[in-house]
């Protein structure tokens, strides 16, 4: 069992930055991809960004490439996503998810064992 924690959600304003962190307990997760998710009120879970258990070149959603970067640090159990040029239109829940065994089908909640609780970023304009 796996037990996901994000933190580092906040209020910004809109060109601003935030880094999110995702730390893990229980077994590690350095064999994990992780993925990070975002979900809007009234939208549907939207697919970020993810990362490999190697951190090999990250995947990205369109709207974020060039803005948000994930990191991770197995040593520690953590990975990051670091947000800048922040929008409006980036509000949102975030989430974190732990898939155990790669699929290749990293943009798809389905695919994810574990999430996390979330944490709440809002962009103001």
């Amino acid at each position: 069992q796996v037990r996901l924690v994000e933190s580092g959600g906040g209020l910004v304003q809109a060109g601003g930055s935030l880094r999110l962190s995702c730390t893990a307990s229980g077994r590690t997760f350095s064999s994990y991809t992780i993925g990070w998710f975002r979900q809007a009120p009234g939208k549907e879970r939207e697919f970020v960004g993810a990362i490999l258990w190697n951190g090999a070149t990250p995947y990205y959603t369109d709207s974020v490439k060039d803005r948000f970067t994930i990191s991770r640090d197995n040593a520690k159990n953590a990975v990051y996503l670091r947000m800048s040029m922040l929008k409006p239109e980036d509000t949102a829940v975030y989430y974190c998810a732990a898939e155990e065994y790669y699929s290749g089908s990293y943009y798809l909640p389905s695919v994810y064992n574990y999430w996390g609780q979330g944490t709440q970023v809002t962009v103001s304009s």
